[in-house]
């Protein structure tokens, strides 16, 4: 309330008008001192009314002020308060733009979020404005007009909003017999078509299950922030799932600029390939260099970034393909793309190991391919496959533990997205040298 009156005395013409000078000071003190002077009254007057009409607009800003709750806003409390799952976490760190409140990714974002452990260096979040959204949309291509780079053709001029990000995720680890699986969800009267509307349908079921969880994150928030006056502390939602109407990228390319467009499965099917390739060739080009291969080393490299190795058998997985493929031949993309898409049916090939393997034995290269043949309806290369066992096979008698192989592949698999234990003091310490000294070894030779 004392603030509410200094800033109402700022404000007033009568003492803002003196209050710089000490002669004007002595001047209104003896004016209005002697009683014999006409401008007594007048003062006095004016005193008074000003000091009466002023308390009443700080009374009435004070009842105002009393009946807002307290708000924080800062995002260190808004995570704390509201328990972030790690993909919420990486969402928002990665997200660059946001428009009317709402955090988005653009297609650079998720490129970035998929490959890289950190987000490009920035000063802050750019905030887009209805002109920005209009010019995505004339720059957003037709369905028809998909490509293996439409990501990197768009680069920052799109947005993705959180429930797509989880989508397009989930098209990354899915194998092409789930392509229907997928594409069902969302075909809700089994038409063989997918309208807007259908799609959206998504976004509602992430919504509400989100609000859900926010909703028991306030209360338990409420009950910490009560304090012995009974004012409570308000913790706002954050801006992963505020409604919105603006259309993104993704619908602007399945729905077009009208949204009355329909998607077909051969559509989806093709977006969805297209998808899983353009994060392989931007994996598959960081190690190339531009040339048409890859070493098995860098092969290696590529299989056990996103695992969580201590640094030492980090090393004893490369050390011992060098020991036993001293000249390779080199890895194509095609070979690449084949053995990551086989990765997407890893829990299936991880049963038909167990129907071949009744005791857990390790298994043979033979046994290998026709495990791989099984759950793909495809075959891998010869090359790809020796090397495979090259790299975890322990004993280089030609046998492979799938146990340990499976293991390390769905690290692969998640890309980073599976929840570490926290350590913390010396051991965390420790844990995060060795992980910088990883990191400095899987970086790619500019030799």
């Amino acid at each position: 309330m004392a603030a509410h009156l200094r800033r109402f005395c700022q404000n007033s013409t009568l003492f803002s008008r003196y209050s710089h000078s000490t002669r004007g000071l002595r001047t209104i003190a003896y004016k209005t001192y002697n009683p014999k002077s006409p401008r007594f009254y007048l003062y006095g007057t004016a005193v008074a009314t000003s000091l009466y009409f002023g308390w009443k607009w700080v009374e009435k800003n004070a009842m105002v002020e009393a009946a807002r709750p307290t708000r924080r806003v800062t995002d260190e409390q808004t995570l704390r308060g509201l328990k972030l799952n790690h993909r919420e976490r990486r969402f928002i760190k990665f997200s660059s733009v946001e428009y009317q409140g709402q955090l988005y990714m653009t297609p650079q974002d998720f490129i970035e979020s998929v490959t890289d452990s950190e987000p490009r260096p920035r000063l802050k979040r750019r905030v887009l404005t209805e002109r920005d959204l209009e010019r995505f949309m004339q720059e957003t291509p037709l369905l028809s007009k998909g490509s293996p780079d439409m990501f990197r053709t768009i680069f920052d001029k799109g947005i993705i909003s959180y429930t797509e990000y989880l989508f397009l995720l989930s098209i990354l680890t899915k194998p092409q017999t789930g392509f229907r699986i997928a594409f069902n969800m969302f075909d809700t009267d089994g038409n063989e078509r997918v309208d807007k509307e259908e799609f959206l349908v998504l976004e509602k079921i992430f919504s509400t299950a989100r609000r859900d969880r926010l909703n028991r994150a306030l209360e338990g928030a409420v009950k910490q922030t009560e304090g012995e006056d009974g004012e409570v502390e308000e913790v706002l939602e954050d801006e992963l799932q505020k409604s919105h109407v603006v259309d993104t990228t993704l619908l602007l390319h399945f729905f077009g600029k009208k949204g009355k467009q329909d998607l077909k499965f051969e559509e989806f099917k093709m977006f969805m390939e297209n998808l899983q390739t353009e994060v392989l060739e931007i994996e598959f080009n960081e190690f190339s260099k531009g040339l048409p291969a890859i070493t098995e080393l860098d092969f290696a490299k590529i299989l056990l970034r996103y695992t969580y190795l201590q640094s030492d058998q980090y090393e004893m997985y490369l050390e011992r393909l060098l020991d036993r493929i001293p000249e390779g031949r080199g890895i194509t993309f095609t070979e690449f793309k084949s053995f990551c898409q086989f990765l997407n049916t890893l829990d299936d090939f991880a049963i038909a190991m167990r129907m071949y393997t009744l005791a857990d034995q390790p298994i043979s290269q033979e046994e290998f391919h026709r495990a791989v043949k099984i759950c793909t309806g495809t075959e891998l290369s010869p090359h790809i496959v020796d090397t495979v066992f090259k790299i975890f096979d322990d004993d280089g008698d030609g046998q492979l533990s799938y146990k340990e192989f499976i293991a390390i592949m769905r690290d692969r698999l998640h890309r980073g997205f599976k929840q570490q234990q926290i350590r913390e003091g010396w051991e965390g310490f420790k844990a995060c040298v060795k992980e910088e000294m990883r990191q400095d070894v899987q970086q790619p030779s500019l030799t």
